[in-house]
């Protein structure tokens, strides 16, 4: 609450009357306890965003003998290299020559694949990322993204143990690996 302070200012018994000045004092303490429950207000019903996780299959590294059995045209796989490159290939390893890429140009190569696919046999792409040594943990989030911009539906499956040696030797030849 404000205060007015009127008391005292030494006065002289005789000559002139002098208006005393007032010193005022203003207390701020309701309008800092007022400034805490407003923070505490938003605070308490402000809705944070939450973190949107994507889907990933990642062969276990204990069960070697179960194995997936899938149609080698209808899989892609995506071999992250160094100096933000990409190696892709349909089908089967070493029955093609990788095509090497940069992220520019994956999305493409990604809805084209997709599309071919739905086109011919009402399937869907199934995308195995293989990650190399030289790649690095943004090569595989923009990958991830990519495919989510595509619109390829099934989880990717992640397979970082077993890069072939035709698909270490195309990379090598590239100069990717």
């Amino acid at each position: 609450m404000a205060e007015l302070d009127t008391s005292g200012g030494g006065g002289k018994k005789g000559g002139k009357v002098r208006t005393k000045k007032a010193s005022t004092k203003v207390d701020l303490t309701a309008m800092v306890d007022l400034a805490f429950l407003l923070i505490t207000f938003f605070m308490l019903t402000t809705s944070l965003s939450k973190p949107i996780a994507m889907d990933i299959a990642k062969p276990d590294q204990e069960d070697n003998d179960v194995k997936l059995e899938l149609r080698a045209s209808e899989t892609m796989t995506i071999l992250l290299g160094k100096k933000n490159k990409i190696a892709w290939y349909m089908g089967e390893a070493g029955k093609s020559q990788p095509n090497i890429e940069g992220f520019a140009d994956i999305r493409k190569s990604l809805i084209k694949n997709k599309e071919d696919l739905m086109k011919a046999r009402r399937r869907q792409l199934i995308v195995i990322i293989k990650p190399t040594d030289g790649a690095n943990y943004k090569n595989f989030v923009d990958i991830m993204d990519e495919l989510n911009i595509a619109g390829i539906k099934t989880a990717p499956a992640i397979d970082d143990v077993y890069i072939l040696d035709s698909e270490k030797e195309a990379m090598k030849a590239a100069g990717i690996l």
